[in-house]
């Protein structure tokens, strides 16, 4: 493959901006453009958060700003918001650039039809996108979403009765709906 033929990761560039938020289930790294929320990363302490803003550096195409700027800011008070029990639903906009494909149409899906309590299958959401035979790409999509908590993967469950996986760790999963209250909350 020659140069000219390589496609560059990403082919436009966005200022962006990121914070660390303190939650319940550890700190969450948030990251922001002008066009929204674009990407959450869990257990973002600096070592983690580190890698992530690289990764988002080269992504993204530049560097971070110096300043959070308004979608950050607004990110940041909705994500403490649903850990308060004061939200069910994010509304802020979301940068869509670093998922794309099978992977995107799933993570829309689920967050503009899975709302907050509620919990939806592997099989169905394959269903629910026109690609009934799916259901292991959707786990992949789930696995690739570049915005958990806010696109809520952790509402897909194994058809079975069982949690199935979550890049943030099972007990993540858990603890999450347990807020929400589709699981009883944890003894100890």
């Amino acid at each position: 493959m020659t140069n000219e033929q390589r496609r560059p990761e990403r082919q436009e560039t966005h200022e962006w901006s990121w914070a660390v938020s303190d939650t319940p289930i550890g700190p969450l790294l948030l990251a922001a453009t002008g066009q929204g929320l674009v990407h959450v990363v869990f257990h973002a302490d600096r070592t983690t958060a580190a890698g992530a803003v690289d990764r988002l550096t080269r992504r993204l195409g530049t560097g971070p700003a110096p300043e959070p700027g308004a979608r950050l800011t607004e990110a940041t008070g909705q994500v403490e918001s649903y850990f308060a029990g004061r939200i069910r639903a994010f509304t802020l906009p979301l940068d869509w650039s670093l998922s794309a494909g099978f992977n995107r149409r799933v993570l829309r899906e689920l967050a503009a039809h899975v709302p907050y309590g509620t919990v939806v299958g592997y099989q169905d959401l394959a269903r629910r996108v026109g690609e009934p035979a799916a259901a292991r790409a959707v786990g992949v999509a789930m696995g690739s979403n570049p915005l958990p908590v806010v696109v809520p993967c952790h509402r897909v469950v194994e058809s079975g009765g069982g949690i199935g996986g979550f890049g943030g760790g099972l007990e993540t999963k858990r603890t999450l709906l347990a807020l929400e209250g589709v699981l009883p909350q944890p003894l100890f």
